[in-house]
């Protein structure tokens, strides 16, 4: 089994983590590698570098099992160097989907970007943002006066999501949040849950005076004007787990917290 190593040099523990694996195990650093053909790719840092492995082979549908070296970990695995191939053969599937974005921006430009755990609109000034949100088509919120708004997968929804107010959702679940963030009007509003085949669509007004950025993950556009997001589901990425902690009972865990 050969396996592309996916590292955050920035962290001491993944470095040196890496050098022990690459004692024991076929582990090659997948930078100074990305022509080989890998069985598997192994995350060696917090879950940024599991987002930025993904990110690098989304189109490739090698599997990725990352072992934690940072804080939280959400979508890794305990760090060990015992067993590791024996812990990959046996790990369950979590079937994951992104979000594709398109942003047309303040000149008219169209920008497309995927996201694994969020889309996010935020204000890019003082002035907060106003935004008019649509669902298939729909209106369903003529304005949202609030820093901004974000639609996050189920994947997601344990982090940027939930520390907005968001709800955690079941990662089998057939639904999306679509959340507020810190909204002024209306008041009533906090936010929705909407299928996974849902298209939600994003007008910024008084964009001038009220400009916003649009992200996908870590890709950012600025000055966004209209923003389309809908799940694209002819993609999947495998991320693997233990088989004794599989990511449907952490999202059900972490509502306990």
């Amino acid at each position: 089994m050969l396996i592309g190593c996916v590292i955050d040099k920035t962290s001491i523990s993944a470095v040196e983590s890496f050098k022990e694996l690459s004692l024991l195990y076929d582990i090659v650093d997948v930078e100074d590698s990305s022509d080989m053909d890998f069985d598997v790719i192994l995350t060696l840092g917090g879950d940024g570098m599991m987002l930025r492995a993904l990110h690098i082979f989304m189109q490739s549908d090698i599997p990725v099992f990352g072992m934690n070296r940072g804080s939280i970990g959400f979508l890794l695995n305990q760090y060990s160097t015992k067993n590791l191939l024996s812990r990959i053969e046996k790990a369950s599937v979590a079937a994951l989907k992104p979000l594709e974005m398109k942003v047309t921006d303040s000149n008219g430009i169209i920008h497309s970007h995927l996201a694994i755990n969020e889309v996010s609109l935020l204000r890019e000034t003082h002035q907060a943002a106003k935004i008019k949100i649509s669902v298939n088509g729909e209106v369903c919120l003529n304005y949202l006066v609030a820093d901004g708004v974000l639609v996050s997968t189920p994947a997601g929804s344990t982090a940027y999501n939930y520390a907005v107010g968001g709800p955690i959702i079941p990662t089998n679940a057939n639904v999306m949040a679509l959340s507020p963030i810190s909204p002024f009007r209306p008041r009533q509003w906090r936010g929705a849950l909407i299928l996974r085949s849902d298209i939600v669509h994003l007008e910024i007004l008084d964009m001038e005076k009220r400009p916003v950025s649009a992200s996908a993950d870590a890709a950012e556009v600025r000055d966004a004007r209209i923003i389309e997001i809908k799940e694209r589901s002819d993609i999947k990425l495998s991320v693997l787990f233990d088989s004794d902690d599989r990511l449907e009972s952490r999202a059900t865990k972490e509502q306990f917290i």
